[in-house]
């Protein structure tokens, strides 16, 4: 008797088929799970050295969770996917409930977050089947991103007040103002790289060097001139941007995967300069004591020095550190809404247009008279220029600062919120900043299963939207025809 057929999305699928496929995938999940999950090691005290612990009953859930996840992947796509969503939804609810504590025979372990997860991610994959009509494969987070343009005003203006008022929430600690604050900066490296990769589509894999060059002109000019923050913003804004012309010209005939070299190669360039000039940059014991912003000459202090009053005392308040951390979230937001703002516009312009000419195709950008010389150079020059912004800001926010806080790994996490958002969206770019930085600390609960559930969300949506969650590959500029049908109007 042959196997039952299931209509789905690409064509006839049998049980047995999808049942294969499960069991394939969760036998490669063994293979994995056995040196991840199933060896432990763990130290054994007074001299004992390591030993390994077998967690059989850890990865046995582990592949399991994995089996049912992948048959209900498949089932998402068949007649049965209102069964799937309506089983995945309840395990999912139920599982958060119960490692919450408000249901009964869930452990609090971090495979029942995993579990959760991946129930909740099928219950996910099942709406989303729902919305798609045919196999438009622009439903879903696609149709989501067409309203978001089609409703940008109000929704910004919405997401503006709540991030102003953010601070004055009762959930809003020291802790959830820090890490508000890390997420806002990486909004603001992630808009900056947006102009030179999203816009200009040059693929930049040395971002972190205008960052640093940018942090450590506020140092140097801080601590050896005793300068204020104010006046050394805009003088590290222009040191990093004059290093982004000087990275422009070596790669002026490079695309590619032979500019993504030279870039990397420049930002590790910096980072060894930082590390070896000990008598000027402090090598690797880095530079503290860097001075800390104050509010238009108000120090967050509990005692100001002599003959200047206290931003506390000033305003008749009682001494408290997180006004410091409260000041310091307004500075970013605003410097961040700025680049926001400064991006939108200069994108209209016409060296914005060039950038966009530029990333679809040079040759015939070059051939509608437009200088790919100068184009990329202001590209490189004004993506910089953010980036000393940002690392101004760092600067003063951590009061000190060592090359390690600029190495590789944080421009691939600048560049892989570009990407992962969709090059040349705004909101993107939000978008990706939380899922990368602001999401994995809220699970720390997981311990040690925390980066692979940042990994297996990594992998979905690089499956799920390969061109990034809200990407924006229309140009700027439309042109319309005019009414009497002579010609274009823009």
């Amino acid at each position: 008797m042959p196997a039952m057929p299931v209509q789905g999305i690409g064509g006839e699928r049998t049980i047995l088929a999808m049942f294969k496929d499960a069991g394939l995938v969760a036998l490669v999940s063994l293979a994995l799970a056995v040196p991840m999950v199933l060896l432990h090691t763990i130290d054994s005290g007074a001299g004992g050295g390591l030993t390994i612990e077998l967690r059989i009953a850890e990865c046995a859930i582990a592949v399991t969770a994995v089996f049912f996840g992948r048959l209900g992947l498949s089932l998402a796509h068949t007649r049965a996917v209102r069964l799937v969503l309506a089983v995945s939804g309840f395990i999912a609810v139920y599982l958060f409930l119960g490692v919450s504590g408000y249901a009964p025979l869930v452990p609090e372990h971090p495979l029942s977050w995993l579990c959760a997860m991946a129930a909740g991610v099928v219950a996910v994959r099942a709406v989303v089947a729902l919305r798609r009509q045919a196999t438009d494969r622009t439903g879903g987070i696609g149709a989501a991103g067409g309203w978001l343009r089609r409703h940008a005003l109000p929704i910004s203006i919405v997401a503006i007040g709540l991030a102003a008022v953010l601070p004055l929430m009762p959930f809003a600690d020291r802790r959830f103002l820090d890490l508000a604050i890390l997420v806002m900066t990486y909004i603001m490296l992630g808009w900056g790289l947006n102009i030179v990769v999203g816009l200009a589509g040059l693929l930049d894999l040395g971002y972190v060097a205008f960052y640093a060059v940018g942090a450590y002109s506020y140092a140097l000019l801080a601590i050896n001139f005793d300068l204020s923050f104010w006046v050394c913003l805009p003088l590290a804004g222009l040191f990093a941007g004059i290093f982004g012309i000087l990275l422009g010209f070596p790669v002026l005939r490079l695309r590619g995967d032979y500019l993504a070299i030279v870039t990397l190669g420049f930002g590790e360039m910096i980072r060894v300069i930082l590390l070896n000039w000990y008598t000027f940059t402090g090598g690797p014991d880095g530079l503290s004591g860097i001075a800390r912003p104050s509010f238009f000459g108000l120090p967050f202090a509990r005692r100001a020095p002599e003959g200047e009053t206290a931003f506390h005392g000033f305003f008749g308040l009682e001494y408290a550190p997180i006004h410091r951390i409260v000041f310091l979230y307004y500075l970013i937001l605003i410097l961040a809404l700025a680049t926001n703002y400064f991006t939108l516009r200069i994108r209209r312009l016409p060296v914005g247009r060039a950038w966009e000419a530029l990333r679809e195709d040079e040759v015939a950008c070059r051939s509608l008279g437009i200088n790919p010389t100068n184009t990329k150079l202001t590209a490189f020059a004004i993506g910089a220029m953010f980036a000393g912004f940002a690392g101004s800001f760092f600067a003063t926010r951590q009061g000190f600062i060592s090359p390690e806080s600029f190495t590789f790994i944080e421009s691939a996490v600048i560049l892989a919120i570009v990407v992962m958002g969709g090059m040349g969206s705004q909101v993107g770019v939000v978008l990706g900043a939380i899922l990368m930085i602001g999401v994995p600390e809220f699970f720390r609960e997981l311990a040690q299963y925390r980066m692979l559930a940042f990994g297996a969300g990594m992998v979905l949506i690089m499956i799920w939207r390969p061109s990034g969650l809200l990407a924006r590959r229309e140009p700027t500029i439309r042109l319309r025809q005019s009414e009497s049908g002579g010609g274009a109007m823009p």
